[in-house]
């Protein structure tokens, strides 16, 4: 049997930008995608803890040790700049193996989103 299970996240970081002229997705500092074992084009759930929106996504780069979180197209209308959001992936595994397997958990700098 395989599930999902958590495969990554980034705790609280502070959106950044928001561009509704922009085709979609999310651009993440690309610091923080190694950190949190992320990759471009990989799908990522958004949780926004300031009005509670959920919603999916993919994954482009930024620019290296910029701290950028910015919500692209669609999704800017579901964040404002400034909102704290959590950002997972997750990722489909035999149970047995999820058992064992221990996610990526990254604690950025709320207000700079870089690493600490």
């Amino acid at each position: 049997m395989m599930i999902e299970v958590l495969k990554s996240k980034l705790h609280c970081v502070t959106v950044t930008e928001a561009n509704l002229n922009y085709m979609g997705s999310i651009t993440i500092d690309e610091d923080l995608m190694d950190a949190a074992n992320m990759i471009a084009g990989e799908k990522v759930q958004i949780v926004d803890n300031n009005n509670g929106e959920r919603f999916e996504t993919y994954i482009i780069k930024g620019r290296r040790g910029s701290g950028c979180i910015c919500l692209n197209g669609a999704a800017a209308r579901k964040v404002q700049v400034g909102d704290v959001v959590i950002i997972m992936s997750y990722a489909l595994m035999d149970f047995e193996e999820a058992k064992r397997f221990k996610p990526t958990v990254v604690f950025p700098d709320a207000v700079t989103n870089r690493l600490v």
